[in-house]
């Protein structure tokens, strides 16, 4: 057992004896200033717990404030997305255009959701769009979803419940977060019934699994994968004749929802051939190739958009104001194409020349130092994956080593991805916006200080 002498040098010489009680930590001018400007409760939280970390790593007060400020950030804050990947699913997908975050804050008080000044009456939330959505699409009737899983849902509940769907074993895709289609399906309250194989499904399989219990034939983009090699797929126009030959609804579920063809992604299905070729319902992402808010987008015939809308599953699926304010103002954006890609980010981005990236890169590289390299970026979120985007990026060394450097980066404010390849740290810049390029020199120039 040790003596009392000795275990007294030990307390004398521990830190911990200097740290304050939580009452006095609150009188330091560091935290009063903190208190002028966050709830009592939180910051004598912040106090209790910055107070516990220090104890345990037998560390003095120096620092407090600073560590309570920390943690008082919030937790869901900006972040520059160095990554090389447009529509990071981690970093919030679509970054908004500033006339979608514009009418946010218009949107924040209150405002006409669904009330009709001119009548006086209830209104409905989804008209806010669909005009929108069916001068883009050429469809007759739409409608939101909070998702497109959840467009998904709506449509087979609405169109299909108690009965069977038709799908190809090579659509039987699992999205982000292992949300698998079977498991959508059932659900949905819907029997699924798989033809063809993961590569080729013909229109015979189709029809041979049609019977008195089929209610729908769906169609699968596999937005986030490709099949190569010996495939066979069975065009959209004649699934869309094999329905109104046996009286069956035709759901198609686009995933990234590129609104038109586009010449620069050639396998990608667009929203207004789907409508063309004659289905009932077609459903996509608002927060992947559209750049709005996260959302599902339904559109098609009167009476199928019809059911969707009105299903009482609509009033736990529905979006809130917010995000319609958002999405009807990244609507009128794509009303004028060429307006469209100059002020939708992720429109901007996948556009930008390879010449115009590779000077921001030097641009960056002469500020915060570094070597300029070539890179390949990807669109992500689910959305063409097979696309290779020409990109460049700024390759850093630390002394410390590339993940001890990308951490420093993760920890700045704001935080940086980045992306580590062969050692080095990468600040790509192809999904950087003007004013991350401003912020990142100093941000990199502090991540480089020696440790």
């Amino acid at each position: 057992m040790p003596s009392a002498t000795a275990t007294n040098r030990r307390v004398v010489g521990d830190p911990r004896r200097a740290l304050p009680a939580v009452d006095a930590a609150l009188r330091d001018p560091g935290v009063e200033a903190i208190l002028a400007h966050h709830p009592r409760a939180l910051v004598v939280d912040a106090v209790r717990a910055v107070l516990a970390d220090q104890r345990r790593g037998r560390r003095d007060a120096t620092g407090l404030a600073a560590e309570v400020r920390k943690r008082l950030r919030p937790s869901l804050r900006p972040v520059v997305n160095a990554t090389g990947v447009v529509l990071h699913t981690n970093l919030g997908r679509a970054p908004l255009a500033d006339e979608a975050a514009a009418a946010i804050s218009r949107a924040v008080g209150y405002a006409t959701l669904e009330w009709d000044p001119e009548s006086g009456e209830r209104g409905s939330r989804h008209q806010h769009v669909a005009e929108h959505l069916c001068a883009l699409t050429g469809a007759e009737a739409a409608c939101v979803a909070n998702t497109n899983a959840g467009a998904v849902l709506l449509a087979l509940v609405a169109l299909a419940h108690g009965r069977e769907v038709v799908v190809s074993r090579g659509q039987l895709v699992e999205i982000g977060g292992g949300f698998r289609v079977p498991e959508v399906l059932a659900a949905s309250g819907c029997r699924l019934v798989e033809v063809g194989t993961t590569n080729r499904t013909r229109l015979a399989d189709y029809e041979r699994a049609c019977g008195p219990q089929t209610a729908a034939l769906l169609r699968v983009h596999p937005s986030n994968f490709r099949v190569m090699g010996f495939t066979e797929e069975t065009p959209l126009p004649q699934l869309a004749d094999l329905a109104c030959r046996f009286g069956l609804a035709l759901v198609d579920d686009l995933g990234s929802g590129a609104l038109a063809p586009d010449p620069a992604y050639r396998d990608e299905p667009d929203v207004r051939a789907s409508v063309a070729a004659g289905c009932d319902v077609a459903c996509f992402s608002a927060d992947k190739l559209l750049g709005g808010p996260q959302a599902g987008l339904v559109v098609g015939t009167e009476e199928a958009v019809a059911r969707v809308r009105s299903h009482p599953l609509m009033r736990a699926l529905r979006p809130d104001k917010l995000t319609l304010a958002a999405l009807e103002a990244t609507l009128a954006l794509h009303r004028d194409p060429d307006r469209a890609r100059v002020r939708v980010p992720v429109l901007r981005m996948l556009s930008t020349p390879p010449p115009e990236l590779r000077r921001r890169a030097e641009g960056l590289a002469a500020e915060a130092g570094g070597e300029v390299v070539e890179t390949v970026g990807r669109v992500g979120g689910g959305s063409l994956p097979l696309a290779e985007l020409p990109s460049f990026a700024v390759a850093l060394e630390h002394p410390d080593g590339a993940d001890a450097l990308a951490a420093r980066l993760r920890t700045g404010e704001p935080p940086v991805a980045a992306r580590v390849q062969d050692g080095r740290v990468l600040i790509d810049v192809l999904a950087l916006s003007a004013g991350d390029l401003r912020l990142l020199p100093a941000l990199v120039r502090a991540a480089m200080e020696p440790s």
